[in-house]
């Protein structure tokens, strides 16, 4: 046995706990902590164990390259409650799931049907599950409508994500006990920094205010810079019920309608938020730093401010591209010393993505009506180099402590240099358009980054390798191990300056309050803190892309049988990605829309499709006209054609606009994608 690593024996029926993952085949797979391998669960050994659970299950087979086992327990349901089709016999009926994954549909007796009808879209809770033979029981707790089905989508998926969706009522209530002004004996504890000049500067329907900003002149060509941060460690205690409400949620989620927020509103939106005009505690860093963004000291700690002005980043853009405005000077001063500091990072190895965000316009139903996409502009990037300041700092300051010789069990925010083998053939891919990249070391492999997104700005090539250089990247996380930030080009970095949406941060506000007061309390548990933050992370990440596509199918659906231009943002062997360049909303040509064209063969190292017979060509960044077939927002799937082919040996040829054959079908006669086997009741 290998000193130092947790072993596993694993021979037959020994059991172990963990959380099982179902895929669409329905075949499961139960992360176990600690072990190297996933338990594989065939369906038959599946009991009554749904995507997502956390399950007790007992080992049946240990082989060399795989470990088989069976469910003995569900020790925790994820989710009780499913949205589907309701389809209705003469003595029972049942909701058919239209998550992928849950392969068992759920048995309704008539009198719990609620009235609900055979067809009907609704929403179903398990309410029994008590045999392993048998499908759970349930019943129907709302039918869903056109008025509410925007409301129940978007819950499922947060429910899907495993994100609870209201707080215990514990939480609430200690929530409600906080005062709500500032209290005199705390105020004498904190630096005053109330009559600087402060502001905050935001998107325009943001309703948290995690940070503000101030500036005053300081001695020697210098100014005093201040990044305020919202003091949530002074309301979230730590092993308080807030507390362990907060670390569960780990993260606020962002859906295309709403926030679900990781804090109680009260907090959140009120006594946190640095509001105008309204007397906060925050956490600070506090910079003397010349006009060149050159820092000679930096001061950390809590303090009080009031903020004196809240502004959008369409204010603070316009008042740069030259426009008159409230603090003028004070702002384009700002964008100065940021706009240095962007550049010193730039040359110290930072790798420059550009960065788009697709906003849906909605009526008052939730229903999309409208896309804006907006870029990162300089009044982003001001707070974004502020922010990035204040958050590496605290990271240094953080990692110069040691405690009985060791570093300080700390979240740092880190992010690994490229998979070597992602990067050989991004680097094969990008010499095609005649872009070397130097591979020789980290440094050099930043700056031929660098100089190729420079060079390849508003070229064909652009969005393909842009998206297929961000693949190449390794994914940041949540750790103790200080292994820096490659994609920034910091060696200590931290979250630190959005507490009220980041639990990290609250957990980083902790420890540099312990370091500044010289009495650190090692948190033992570091460590798997930060791999949950992580897996939230990524959780919540996949309910906003999930929120995001939901809303593209919605808005797709009033373009049936129109024309785009689009961009081939994927390719697979079973066809490609499309996504138009108007909406950014993507969809799928299908490889049977292909197959009246040509016979295509997959290559995946050059990510394009090509027609044996013809030459035709779909690669990755290419750009077409498609057609909008189908928008399915049951499977969240948008099915595109093609209104135009492609050059080949021939001229390009428009193709005939019509319906598709099986649109003008009764809707009973449409053919669907045939479900796996299911278990039935009884």
């Amino acid at each position: 046995m290998t000193k130092g690593k947790k072993q596993h024996r694993q021979g037959p029926d020994l059991q172990y706990r963990g959380k099982i993952s179902i895929v669409r085949n329905g075949m499961g797979f139960v992360a176990v902590e600690g072990m190297e391998r996933d338990i594989l669960i065939h369906a038959e050994n599946l009991g009554n164990a749904l995507d997502g659970d956390e399950v007790r299950v007992r080992i049946i087979k240990a082989g060399k390259k795989r470990i088989e086992g069976s469910v003995d327990e569900v020790l925790h349901r994820k989710q009780t409650e499913f949205s589907g089709r309701v389809e209705v016999k003469e003595h029972f009926a049942f909701l058919i799931p239209d998550k992928p994954n849950m392969t068992v549909d759920i048995f309704i007796p008539l009198p719990l049907l609620h009235g609900a009808a055979d067809g009907d879209y609704a929403l179903a809770r398990i309410t029994d599950w008590s045999s392993k033979k048998k499908n759970p029981i349930g019943e129907i707790s709302m039918v869903l409508t056109e008025a509410n089905r925007n409301d129940v989508a978007m819950q499922g998926i947060l429910r899907d994500a495993g994100f609870p969706l209201q707080f215990p009522e514990e939480v609430l209530e200690a929530a409600a006990r906080f005062p709500d002004t500032t209290e005199p004996d705390e105020l004498r504890r904190r630096r005053d920094m109330r009559p600087v000049l402060t502001l905050t500067i935001d998107p325009k329907d943001a309703r948290d205010f995690d940070d503000a900003i101030s500036i005053q002149k300081s001695e020697g060509g210098y100014w005093e810079l201040g990044v305020h941060i919202a003091d949530v460690s002074h309301f979230v205690q730590q092993d308080s019920a807030l507390d362990r409400e907060a670390y569960q949620r780990a993260t606020s989620v962002y859906l295309p309608d709403r926030v679900l927020p990781m804090l109680p509103e009260h907090l959140s939106n009120f006594l946190c938020s640095l509001r105008p005009n309204e007397e906060k505690y925050a956490f600070s860093a506090i910079f003397q730093i010349n006009t060149q963004g050159k820092v000679k000291d930096y001061w950390l700690g809590r303090t009080v401010i009031r903020s004196d002005r809240r502004f959008t980043y369409e204010e603070v853009q316009n008042i740069i591209e030259g426009a008159e405005g409230d603090h003028r000077e004070e702002l384009l001063l700002l964008h100065g010393i940021a706009q240095h500091l962007r550049n010193q990072r730039m040359k110290k190895g930072a790798i420059n993505f550009s960065s788009q965000e697709v906003r849906f316009s909605l009526d008052e139903h939730g229903k999309p009506i409208g896309v804006e996409v907006k870029e990162s502009k300089e009044a982003n990037q001001l707070i974004e180099e502020l922010m990035l300041l204040a958050n590496r700092s605290v990271a240094h300051h953080v990692a110069q402590v040691e405690l009985k010789g060791k570093p300080i069990p700390f979240p740092y925010r880190v992010h690994d240099v490229p998979d070597e083998a992602k990067l050989e053939a991004f680097a094969a891919f990008s010499a095609r358009y005649g872009h070397r990249l130097n591979l020789n070391s980290p440094e050099q492999i930043a700056h031929s980054f660098n100089e190729m997104l420079a060079a390849v700005h508003g070229k064909p090539e652009q969005h393909v390798l842009e998206s297929l250089g961000i693949r190449t990247m390794a994914k940041a996380i949540y750790t103790t191990q200080n292994i820096g930030h490659y994609g920034l080009g910091f060696q200590d970095y931290c979250h630190f300056t959005s507490p009220i949406r980041r639990y990290p941060d609250v957990l980083v506000h902790r420890v540099l309050q312990e370091v500044l007061d010289g009495n650190v309390k090692p948190q033992k548990n570091m460590e798997q803190m930060c791999r949950h933050c992580s897996d939230m992370e990524r959780a919540a990440m996949d309910a906003e892309r999930a929120g995001n596509k939901y809303k593209q199918v919605e808005y797709m659906q009033g373009f049936i049988g129109e024309d785009f231009e689009a961009i081939i943002s994927g390719v697979a062997s079973f066809g490609f990605w499309a996504e138009t360049v108007a909406h950014k909303c993507e969809g799928l040509v299908g490889m049977q829309e292909l197959a009246s064209i040509d016979n295509f063969l997959y290559f995946e190292n050059e990510h394009c499709l090509a027609g044996r017979g013809t030459g035709i060509r779909f690669q990755i960044g290419d750009k077409l006209r498609i057609r909008v077939l189908a928008a399915n927002l049951d499977k969240r799937q948008i099915d595109f054609g093609l209104a135009e082919l492609p050059q080949s040996k021939g001229r390009s040829r428009q193709r005939k606009k019509q319906e598709p054959e099986w649109e003008q079908m009764p809707r009973k006669d449409k053919p669907g994608k045939a479900k796996g086997k299911r278990k039935h009741h009884g």
